[in-house]
């Protein structure tokens, strides 16, 4: 056998270890946004559900249940997400039980990155594509619970956030802030420059309001 075939040879065993892998890993990474959409669509569910029902900003102890339930959610789709790699890790021939399986899956998904248990050179790419695959997943997680809590703290304080301009030399600005309760609206009343735009008039009368008891001043 002549230098052409064992050239021939290396260049199949370097196919393999790239591409047969990178298409393994483009699939289960596909599984994986699928889990975190249906994650996903429940939270968004019980969100509207609770809206609904007029519980979503109600109380703290409803809104922690809340929370809680979008970070269950997440918490599974991750869990099964990592089960998936570890199936595919021994239909690839790397592990031949679960455990030893998930547990290397896990690692990777996490980032952890012990380095006790190695693949082989052939699936070896696995590995950092399922660790690239967890960070994305984990970000998306992330940013899903802070929707629902953002969520929810609109809930909580729409009848007590109010939009403020500031007038600039070059740009005017709007931006959203939330009063506490007790505040009293003729505080804004102190700057002159407020006092002439909408906001500062709306305020104004707002404070006359409660300063009459929900009536009309004379």
């Amino acid at each position: 056998m002549g230098p052409d075939a064992g050239g021939g040879k290396m260049t199949q065993n370097h196919q393999f270890a790239i591409l047969y892998p990178l298409v393994v890993g483009v699939g289960a990474v596909a599984f994986t946004i699928f889990v975190h959409a249906l994650a996903l669509a429940a939270t968004v569910n019980l969100f509207r559900h609770e809206r609904r029902l007029g519980r979503a900003g109600a109380g703290a102890l409803i809104d922690l249940a809340i929370v809680a339930l979008a970070i269950s959610f997440a918490f599974v789709a991750h869990l099964i997400e990592i089960a998936f790699w570890a199936v595919l890790l021994i239909i690839c021939g790397e592990f031949q039980e679960f455990g030893n399986a998930f547990y290397h899956s896990a690692v990777n998904y996490t980032t952890l990155g012990y380095g006790d248990l190695l693949l082989t050179p052939s699936w070896r790419l696995l590995g950092p594509l399922e660790a690239a695959n967890g960070a994305l997943m984990f970000g998306f997680s992330t940013a899903m619970v802070f929707a629902v809590i953002q969520r929810l703290l609109m809930a909580r304080f729409e009848d007590l956030s109010i939009t403020v301009a500031f007038r600039g030399v070059r740009q005017l600005r709007a931006i959203r802030i939330p009063i506490a309760r007790g505040y009293r609206a003729r505080r804004y009343d102190r700057d002159p420059g407020f006092k002439a735009c909408r906001p500062g008039r709306l305020l104004r009368m707002k404070a006359e309001r409660e300063h009459w008891g929900g009536s009309e001043p004379p």
